[in-house]
């Protein structure tokens, strides 16, 4: 059972672009692994961009 975690600041994906996301990496895993799609997994993690980093600086600092 295939299971994919995808983290994304929480920047205002609509619940489309989400679905898009769901079904892009379930489609993958199956044309690409043969994995099958009744058991694979996605989560999506929306994180605050206040604990989101990058070049050693919060995000909410660079923004």
């Amino acid at each position: 059972m295939p299971y994919v975690n995808i983290k994304i600041t929480d920047e205002g994906a609509t619940e489309k672009q989400k679905q898009e996301l769901i079904n892009g990496v379930t489609d993958l895993l199956q044309n690409v692994l043969n994995k099958n799609p009744n058991t694979t997994v996605v989560v999506i993690d929306e994180v605050k961009t206040d604990n989101w980093g990058i070049s050693g600086a919060s995000e909410s600092s660079t923004s």
